[in-house]
């Protein structure tokens, strides 16, 4: 027996599970989005990768300002689907909608629960240095992140990931691990744990404030911001009144006062050690190799960065 599903989700994270589920033997009744955005100035509105995924494989998109709506009400209940899958939809599920009767509603989420409830989880994992991360599919409440949790997947975090290829293994993950979720629910052999909210943590929004590099902060702890900033919105430091924004750097057992460029390839000094740049992007520029930078541009040793 296949499911009714309605789907719910909104960035490229959630494409490889809706992906999953398009190609199971569930039916996928209709998909949710967040409504078309300007990506920047001048330009035309730009649909979200699920609603331009959804419309690939023709499954009916909705994708309103305000789900807190009688419309809204009424089309989840004559839809009737059995289950409502949410991932990284980005908006407030309404009471009234949660308590639809006979009408489950699950949420894929990229923390282990409780740790990392909230809007970027996989951002706080990396910036923590947490040693491993990983899903919770999880019953919804009207909380954040705070319902019975059926199952959980957990992955290590390793020195060399950054957001999007950590994100890109947590999806794929989170694409099989709910297939095998769904035979559960459908089964009635789901078993829903509840969090213990005693050690619950909050993964908030990143703020454009935090990319800024702090060269006060040790080596490590810089890596890591600049590793869960990547690519966007990024981390970057000021030099010769530019913005530079770094893509990849590694640590170097190298001495100087926090801001301080301390040879001439492109080490700079943190609190404890420092970070070599191997790649970068120059404001109003591609990016490119540091190597490619330094032709072009001489550093003069013993400047100290903006921002130390």
């Amino acid at each position: 027996m296949s499911l009714k599903i309605l789907f719910m989700g909104t960035p490229v994270f959630a494409v490889p599970i809706l992906k999953s589920l398009f190609e199971s033997e569930h039916k996928l009744l209709s998909v949710y989005t967040q409504p078309p955005k300007k990506r920047s100035r001048g330009q035309k509105k730009k649909s979200s990768p699920i609603h331009e995924f959804a419309e690939k494989i023709k499954v009916p998109v909705r994708c309103p300002d305000d789900l807190n709506t009688e419309q809204e009400l009424n089309f989840i209940k004559n839809l009737k689907p059995n289950i409502v899958i949410v991932v990284a939809f980005g908006k407030i599920i309404p009471k009234k909608i949660l308590e639809l009767p006979n009408i489950t509603f699950i949420n894929i989420h990229a923390s282990i629960l409780p740790k990392w409830r909230g809007a970027a989880p996989i951002q706080r994992a990396i910036m923590n240095m947490d040693k491993e991360t990983g899903i919770s599919i999880m019953k919804m409440i009207y909380e954040l992140d705070a319902g019975p949790v059926m199952k959980t997947v957990k992955i290590k975090i390793t020195p060399e990931c950054n957001f999007e290829t950590l994100s890109k293994k947590i999806s794929n993950i989170a694409a099989s691990t709910i297939i095998d979720s769904l035979i559960l629910l459908e089964k009635k052999k789901a078993v829903f744990t509840p969090q213990d909210d005693s050690k619950a943590s909050y993964a908030k929004k990143i703020d454009k404030s935090e990319s800024k590099i702090n060269w006060n902060e040790n080596a490590s702890k810089i890596i890591a911001k600049i590793n869960a900033l990547h690519p966007n919105p990024g981390s970057w430091f000021e030099m010769n009144g530019s913005r530079i924004k770094v893509l990849e750097v590694k640590e170097v057992k190298k001495k100087g006062k926090p801001g301080e460029i301390v040879d001439n390839e492109f080490t700079i000094a943190c609190n404890d050690s420092a970070i070599q740049v191997l790649k970068l992007k120059k404001e109003g520029k591609n990016s490119m190799a540091a190597s490619d930078y330094l032709r072009g541009n001489n550093l003069k040793i013993g400047t100290i960065l903006n921002g130390a």
